[in-house]
């Protein structure tokens, strides 16, 4: 039996990928613009994005950074209680990789190898790799 989520064609698995994050994107609290930045969007494109029926396509880091982000938020609910666990990423962190900023804006900052390293921290910290 084929895995399902490996037969889905590019165009579905982009619509599921924007779909996830907007989400996040919500549960996160995050401005348009910060949304935007981590999906590495314009504002306008972003806008477009989160509606049904966008027609763009996304690019190969705009995927893994779907994909780290997904990540992220699943390891985020597994370690913090609520609102923790949805207000982490915009706490003032004073962790190693955040030097007091707050991890979105890092992420923002250091774009796709950050958004990697933040959600390995946060792994690392709930005990896995």
């Amino acid at each position: 039996m084929q895995n399902p989520v490996l037969d889905r064609t590019a165009p579905d698995r982009q619509r599921v990928a924007l779909k996830a994050f907007a989400r996040i994107a919500d549960a996160w609290s995050l401005t348009l613009r910060e949304a935007a930045a981590l999906a590495d969007m314009s504002d306008s494109t972003w806008k477009r994005a989160r509606k049904p029926g966008f027609a763009g396509d996304l690019t190969r880091d705009q995927m893994l950074r779907f994909s780290a982000l997904i990540g992220l938020y699943k390891s985020l609910e597994l370690y913090f209680d609520e609102p923790i666990s949805r207000d982490w990423v915009k706490l003032p962190n004073r962790g190693p990789e955040f030097d007091g900023a707050r991890p979105v804006d890092a992420m923002i900052e250091g774009g796709l190898p950050k958004i990697l390293r933040v959600r390995g921290y946060v792994d690392a910290l709930r005990g896995g790799v």
